[in-house]
């Protein structure tokens, strides 16, 4: 099971990071240089959670972010559990 959301689907991003040197114009500097660009992975904030869902009378363990959380809270367990089925997630 991959880093994904089974809410949002949001996974694993890529970007760089940068090293630089040097002191900024604005503080009167000759400027920065770019010395270092190098990969780096920027990773979503998975919490693994479990919520009881009242409609099937059982819990159920879901992996998802915390902004789904939000979205749980703010729209309901049950409308978000029939959008995953839809879609073909197994809950």
């Amino acid at each position: 099971m991959g880093r994904k959301c089974q809410v949002t689907g949001a996974k694993p991003v890529k970007g760089r990071k940068y090293t630089m040197r040097g002191i900024a114009k604005k503080k009167k500097g000759i400027g920065l240089n770019t010395t270092g660009i190098s990969s780096r992975r920027f990773l979503p904030n998975l919490v693994k959670k479990r919520f009881w869902f009242a409609e099937e009378n059982r819990f159920i363990t879901l992996r998802l972010t915390t902004k789904a959380m939000r979205t749980i809270d703010k729209v309901g367990l049950a409308p978000v559990v029939k959008q995953m089925r839809e879609r073909g997630e197994k809950i």
